[in-house]
């Protein structure tokens, strides 16, 4: 199944490959095998040798604040780009943990900042936001991809991303970014089972969707609501939770997690309500259905 997807790169090496890279589980493997398959492009060469620009082994990483002009490789295979959007709406933190790991796997890497608050559409979060969203950043990624001169842009939607309510998805198919992973038949649970046996540390990395997905459609975001749900968020983790999301339904905090951590809940059932209210929020109640991507899309087609 890797060499599939090591395969579906192989055609696209010479025109240059841009992996959107969030440093999630998806993204991680599909930036590993394009840089698998780089490798093995290079073997294939005639002398052997990459001749694309000296660069560091390990990788490098930089802001793009302008356009840049496209590398110029008419002999031999540029190095895999891994493009990564640094948002309003996911944490930083997620950024750094992206930049050090495309660095690890070999990968050229820029961070393109982009603030999805200044399009007030966005900020009304309404029912096809994640549409605007994915719009909004792979319109700037594609951009900047060819302005560092990689053609085709990638990113890891995997099959079971097709069975839930994603309007993302159309973004993508009207931008032309490829999805391997999808159109492979790819599916999450094969995913983590590729990354274990490449010993990627994203291998069982919880999903860490962007933050709007805490509060209600039609719910204005808030830039100051958010950071305090993540920073909840992250306090439940460091009790040793796994999937955890805080969805804030005013004034009522509701929280979800797997349903064999109940009993976790109730163990620290202290800490979580003094550190909940300490961070503003006044009804806190446990979801019985326990955790469930997309539960604010219950009701949607």
């Amino acid at each position: 199944m890797l060499q599939k997807i090591i395969s579906y790169f192989k055609p696209y090496l010479r025109m240059g490959i841009c992996i959107a890279f969030s440093g999630g589980a998806d993204s991680s493997l599909l930036l590993k095998a394009a840089c698998l398959a780089r490798e093995e492009g290079l073997l294939s060469l005639p002398d052997g040798r990459d001749t694309s620009p000296a660069r560091s082994t390990a990788g490098s990483c930089q802001p793009v604040s302008g356009p840049e002009a496209p590398a110029k490789q008419p002999d031999g295979i540029p190095p895999i780009l891994a493009v990564i959007a640094e948002t309003k709406l996911h944490p930083h933190e997620d950024t750094l943990q992206a930049q050090r790991l495309a660095r690890s796997m070999g990968a050229d890497c820029a961070v393109l900042s982009i603030d999805e608050f200044q399009d007030p559409q966005i900020m009304n979060n309404p029912v096809n936001r994640c549409y605007l969203c994915k719009r909004l950043i792979f319109s700037s990624i594609k951009k900047a991809a060819q302005e560092q001169g990689r053609l085709h842009v990638f990113d890891g939607t995997n099959q079971n991303d097709t069975t839930e309510y994603r309007p993302g998805l159309c973004a993508l198919t009207e931008l032309n970014i490829h999805s391997p992973l999808k159109e492979l038949g790819i599916t999450k649970a094969q995913v983590r089972e590729l990354s274990a046996a490449l010993q990627l540390e994203t291998s069982h990395k919880p999903s860490t969707p962007c933050l709007a997905t805490r509060l209600p459609y039609g719910a204005r975001l808030d830039f100051g609501l958010l950071n305090r749900l993540h920073e909840g968020e992250c306090f439940l983790r460091s009790l040793g939770f796994y999937n955890v999301r805080l969805r804030f339904h005013d004034p009522l905090l509701r929280l979800e997690v797997d349903k064999d951590a109940f009993p976790l809940v109730l163990e620290h059932q202290a800490d979580i309500l003094r550190q909940l209210k300490e961070l503003g929020f006044l009804y806190i109640t446990l979801d019985l259905e326990g955790f469930r991507s997309g539960s604010m899309d219950v009701g949607l087609k």
